[in-house]
């Protein structure tokens, strides 16, 4: 039996991997602290059905609790999956000294385990907002030119190059995959999709900052999951940066039209000025990560929306009825 331990596992995407992870026979360690960014309870809703599975334990440590991991962590692990950070663009330029701690030297501790521990395969959760301003798109993981501009962006090209140190010293594989927005069932409350998606369904204003032209590639959460299970398994090169997107980029005002389109109502909009930290487009360049992974994203923008309001009618349902 395979043993992975993946930071963040409580979380959005995490869960949907140890949904995964479990499904396929692998023994599953979770390292997350449920930061209370959003509301704790919601990551405790995402692994309920997690709790009672003889192969996963759960481990409610801060990553930046080097000692605390050292001591509570067994060792054995076949892959670490790192996905635990602090998240958010805009909330980084209000706490950036928060953000290096807790995504640079939480993510050095990691790598340090990895090390102390013997693990060999190393994946990191890094973010399209490495390229930040570049204006060369479709974005390609070979183009030199990172130009963040936020303390999170900066925070995910400093782990890629901390990977590259203990690749090269320790020789542990490590492979970044830089996510293009990711959405689906389970997504943070705070993301746009499910922000104006409740909005919607509430008959709330929705703030659009700027003229709703920004454009996102956005990539469905089980997507992103055969992208990570690919990275888990790639036994190639010992230091990779690979792009996982939809190749596909949504405008602003197109995804609030789907969002009509799928819920049957009609969206009430306030246009505000742009917001700092906010990059004018992602769009991926994924060759490399077919090449390498065999990722092929086959979830077209419209039938996730509809599978994510699936989800989220059923989700407010349930809080209704509380």
């Amino acid at each position: 039996m395979k043993h992975a331990l993946v930071t963040g596992g409580a979380g959005f995407i995490g869960s949907h991997l140890v949904d995964k992870l479990l499904a396929e026979g692998w023994r599953v360690t979770v390292v997350d602290n449920f930061d209370p960014f959003y509301e704790p309870s919601i990551k405790h809703q995402n692994i309920g059905r997690h709790l009672g599975h003889e192969s996963y334990e759960l481990l409610e440590i801060d990553i930046r609790d080097f000692e605390g991991m050292r001591s509570r962590l067994s060792g054995g692990y076949d892959v670490i999956v790192h996905l635990a950070a602090k998240v958010g663009v805009r909330p980084s330029i209000e706490r950036p000294m928060e953000y290096q701690d807790v995504n640079v030297r939480g993510t050095q501790n990691l790598l340090e385990l990895a090390r102390q521990l013997g693990v060999k395969q190393f994946v990191f959760a890094s973010s399209s907002s490495v390229y930040g301003v570049n204006p060369n798109v479709p974005w390609r993981e070979d183009d030199n030119v990172l130009l963040p501009i936020s303390p999170y962006a900066a925070t995910k090209v400093a782990g890629e190059l901390l990977g590259h140190v203990y690749s090269y010293l320790y020789g542990i594989r490590f492979v970044a995959l830089r996510f293009f927005t990711v959405y689906g069932p389970r997504q943070r409350p705070d993301l746009a999709i499910h922000k104006f998606a409740r909005k919607i369904l509430r008959e709330e204003t929705i703030p659009i900052y700027g003229d709703g032209s920004t454009s996102r590639d956005y990539t469905y959460v089980d997507d992103i999951i055969q992208g990570i299970q690919a990275a888990m398994d790639y036994d190639g090169n010992a230091y990779e940066i690979i792009n996982l997107g939809n190749n596909h980029t949504v405008r602003l005002l197109e995804m609030v039209r789907t969002l009509e389109e799928v819920l049957g109502l009609k969206a009430q909009l306030d246009f505000l000025p742009p917001q700092p930290g906010d990059v004018p487009q992602t769009w991926a360049d994924i060759n490399k990560a077919e090449r390498l992974l065999g990722f092929r994203p086959s979830t077209p923008f419209p039938e996730g929306i509809r599978r994510f309001i699936k989800w989220l009618t059923a989700r407010v349902a349930q809080e209704q009825a509380r």
